[in-house]
């Protein structure tokens, strides 16, 4: 018996020290950035990033800018929920790609590095904020990126761009799940579980369906030829979510473009591919 409750014991501590460090490393490295971290990701990269801080509506939020010839067309990323400016570091950072574009990234409000400000809950902030940001790019040359919730910001930009590329847009509100993790924030005996800026994105998450249907049946409004890319194992925003945007437009309109077996995370495990339809759509 002695034996059981000292085997129980040590098992029980195992347990508690390997969630401490799964913990840790879960709370930092998802945990946004500091400006010398970003920069460590161009390291390697022939051309280096300028970080600068903007402001919007009297909140201030980091952007990432790589601008080395006006001639060629910027590709203007919105990351999703959770994200920062760092899921983009490998595109921003490819040797091919400086080649081809111009690049802006930034950090939507609620996500900024040490950002004391709350998640807005609003397309329709969003929306407004990329207006200011892109509103002294050419138009003609300006290609918009939005990944997961940033898909229908980009998509409820109704600017004329050259383009605007979908990656896994959460754009529909009748398949909008709620994550499992969600539920610790619901409750306050679990809320302090959660790291700060996955607070920020439970609380978006949670509004994001019902913001959606204020936008939904005029995604078609938009003036701009649009692209959806969409891994067909994607369970956290299911590919359905593109294949309604197909439903609402012509096929001279919208391509969806399926990646078989690609998940959520396409934009890092699906790199190459993406890096090469971004370069098709240059033009």
């Amino acid at each position: 018996m002695k034996l059981l409750k000292k085997i129980f014991k040590v098992t029980l501590l195992i347990f508690g020290i390997v969630f401490l460090i799964l913990y840790g490393l879960f709370w930092y490295y998802t945990t946004p950035k500091s400006d010398a971290d970003i920069l460590k990701a161009y390291s390697k990269s022939f051309i280096k990033p300028t970080i600068s801080k903007e402001q919007f509506n009297d909140f201030e939020y980091r952007k990432v800018t790589i601008i080395k010839d006006t001639t060629l067309p910027y590709l203007v990323f919105v990351h999703g929920t959770i994200g920062s400016v760092n899921d983009f570091n490998r595109y921003l950072s490819d040797s091919l790609l400086q080649k081809k574009f111009n690049f802006i990234a930034y950090d939507r409000i609620g996500y900024n590095f040490n950002d004391k400000n709350n998640v807005q809950e609003s397309i329709a902030f969003e929306r407004e904020m990329l207006k200011d940001i892109i509103k002294n790019l050419p138009p003609e040359k300006t290609i918009l990126v939005g990944y997961s919730y940033g898909g229908p910001i980009v998509l409820s930009i109704k600017n004329k761009v050259h383009k605007t590329i979908l990656l896994a847009p959460a754009a529909y509100s009748k398949v909008e799940p709620i994550p499992w993790m969600v539920n610790l924030y619901k409750f306050p005996f679990t809320r302090w579980l959660i790291p700060p800026v996955w607070k920020q994105a439970s609380k978006e998450k949670l509004s994001h369906q019902e913001d959606l249907e204020n936008f939904e049946n005029e995604w078609n409004t938009t003036p701009n030829n649009v692209i959806s890319i969409h891994g067909t194992k994607d369970w956290i925003v299911p590919i359905s979510n593109s294949i309604f945007l197909q439903s609402q437009f012509s096929s001279e309109k919208f391509k969806l473009i399926k990646i078989d077996d690609a998940g959520h995370d396409l934009i890092w495990s699906n790199f190459d591919e993406i890096k090469k339809l971004l370069i098709q759509n240059a033009d």
